[in-house]
């Protein structure tokens, strides 16, 4: 039970890794808030009938006004809030020349600007707790150059940079503040590739096959548990080696 007594607030959380973190920080003890834009309560509910502690939101991380939200219904059914983990995103691939004005703005809306919105949100009750931990997740992208992501690899490149800047703000107020990259992880976004794209993927991974959804969470469980206190302003990359070729 390495997070028991703690609460949690992970967006993103109807589906893919952001899901596998909630069921994970659950099983340790952990009450879970599943924000996520769909609104989707498949997976507070399965939490709550393993004998869990999960409430799901509706949540648009770009919008300022439903962090506040969010925050607000979340200490209102648990009292406080301990961690928080900005995993919602969304990705796009399109040359830079074909990319919108629009689509770069959508994409740095919900990728950086959820990201600053949330810790703005959410760090003044950290600071008042006396403790806390923030993680957020970037890209591989974000270390090393992928064919068509121009906007994405921006958007994942300033989560690293922001979450750097404001882990040494509060480093003296016992609030840690980290970074996760994944590389080529198998979740169902994933599987909608081609075969092609998804054996190139895995041949350019340095370990020979692609991530699991549960490598991912151990690192995030890891960085949110008391066992983490020492490490903060980091970029983790958890990638089978791509990011150090």
């Amino acid at each position: 039970m390495r997070l028991e007594e703690k609460v949690a607030i992970i967006t993103g959380a109807g589906s893919g890794i952001a899901k596998n973190i909630a069921f994970r920080f659950a099983k340790e003890g952990c009450a879970v808030i599943c924000a996520d834009i769909k609104g989707e309560e498949e997976t507070a509910a399965k939490i709550n009938e393993a004998g869990g502690r999960a409430l799901a939101i509706k949540s648009d991380v770009s919008s300022l006004n439903s962090w506040e939200e969010l925050l607000k219904k979340t200490i209102d059914e648990f009292g406080t809030v301990n961690i928080l983990c900005n995993i919602a995103g969304i990705s796009e691939a399109v040359d830079i020349v074909d990319l919108t004005e629009e689509q770069f703005d959508n994409m740095i809306n919900v990728n950086l600007k959820g990201v600053f919105f949330g810790m703005k949100v959410v760090l003044p009750e950290l600071v008042k707790n006396g403790y806390g931990k923030i993680i957020n997740i970037a890209s591989l992208a974000a270390h090393v150059g992928l064919t068509g992501l121009p906007s994405y690899s921006a958007s994942k490149g300033g989560v690293i940079s922001l979450s750097r800047q404001v882990a040494m703000d509060y480093a003296d107020q016992n609030i840690q503040i980290n970074v996760v990259s994944p590389g080529i992880i198998e979740t169902p976004i994933l599987a909608n590739n081609p075969p092609e794209v998804t054996k190139a993927f895995t041949d350019a991974t340095p370990i020979g096959r692609l991530g699991k959804p549960d490598e991912i969470g151990n690192m995030v469980l890891f960085l949110a548990s008391e066992e983490s206190d020492f490490v903060t302003g980091q970029a983790i990359k958890v990638d089978g080696g791509w990011g150090s070729k």
